[in-house]
């Protein structure tokens, strides 16, 4: 049953993957033929009773345990006797052509990392990505596979960071496409996009942000189941989560200029809406008034007899929308 949800099981030695498949049944036993050999098992999303052989034979904590089986945590470091548990939120870039008002910009994910004496185990949740990729490359350095489940350790958190960079580049791009849609001469109303894009952008920051205080006691040197060689390393990583940490903020800072310049911008439209509507309601008031005064058919009426009243009544009325039409104009009414 536990095997369905693993998706690799290996034993290391000096830095190496020893050959052959390795059963569940036998890792604690293989462990122990010598010294600093470590097990490394990946899962994903195993159900309580697929983790409850593995916990039970490294007697993991069964907090810790639950959280890796139910997933929905947020970024965390906990200790637990010598076993160290991490959960990480991965975040993967949904592509789209342009960001609408129902757009997913990101989906979310989980990596849990256990690493005590002699184990590394290795859970994923939802869009987490493979981390078959990370395997190969940590194989590939064996000076740092050799320092132990710290290594296999570093190296998730390693990788699930550099994601955070790739999707805030990815985030800039869209932001700065938002940006010139609010800012072109085409009349668009794009509140519900910049919503929807501040609305992702948080959910980025919130998978993001609270990774930074157990990175920072990671890269210390003062968790005892790091060693230093990793320690420096895991600094590396939290200089590259702050890079991320800042990204997002000035994008969380610039969104919301964005959103600013775009209510502003529709103010301005409906006060230019409002001054032309004005300004036509003006020049039509002056033949209303006119005609409105002659239609009251009054007896004794200033030139009602006279023959020249009609026309000079009509010039009078184009001479003064022509003077209103051209004040307006000067004034950018019209």
């Amino acid at each position: 049953m536990v095997a369905r949800a693993v998706v690799d099981c290996a034993l290391y030695e000096d830095g190496r993957r020893l050959p052959g498949d390795v059963e569940l049944s036998q890792v604690l036993r293989r462990i122990g033929e010598a010294p600093g050999r470590f097990v490394w098992i990946g899962l994903y999303e195993p159900s309580a009773e697929q983790f409850a052989q593995i916990a039970a034979a490294f007697e993991l904590h069964p907090l810790a345990v639950e959280d890796a089986v139910g997933a929905h945590q947020r970024p965390k470091l906990e200790r637990y006797g010598d076993t160290l548990f991490l959960v990480l939120k991965t975040i993967t870039y949904v592509e789209h052509d342009r960001v609408t008002a129902t757009s997913e910009i990101v989906d979310t994910g989980e990596i849990m990392v256990f690493a005590g004496p002699g184990f590394a185990i290795v859970v994923r949740h939802g869009s987490a990505k493979s981390l078959v990729g990370v395997r190969k490359d940590l194989e590939a350095a064996p000076e740092l596979l050799a320092l132990g489940p710290a290594a296999v350790l570093h190296a998730v958190a390693d990788h699930v960071v550099d994601q955070y960079l790739e999707v805030a580049e990815a985030f800039e791009r869209d932001v700065e496409e938002l940006e010139s849609a609010v800012f072109s001469q085409e009349r668009t109303d794009d509140s519900g996009r910049i919503y929807q894009l501040k609305r992702e952008l948080l959910e980025f920051k919130r998978a993001v942000l609270p990774l930074g205080t157990p990175l920072q006691r990671l890269s210390e040197g003062s968790v005892p189941q790091v060693p230093g060689g990793i320690a420096a390393y895991l600094r590396d990583v939290a200089d590259h989560h702050a890079q991320a940490k800042e990204r997002i903020i000035a994008l969380g800072e610039l969104v919301d200029s964005i959103l600013a310049a775009s209510i502003g911008r529709l103010s301005l439209q409906q006060n230019t809406d409002m001054r032309r509507i004005s300004a036509w309601a003006a020049l039509a008031a002056v033949p209303t008034l006119v005609a409105g005064i002659y239609g009251m058919n009054f007896d004794t009426m200033p030139e009602l007899r006279w023959t020249l009243g009609y026309p000079a009544v009509l010039l009078f009325i184009v001479t003064v929308c022509v003077f209103i039409f051209r004040a307006f104009r000067r004034n950018d009414w019209l």
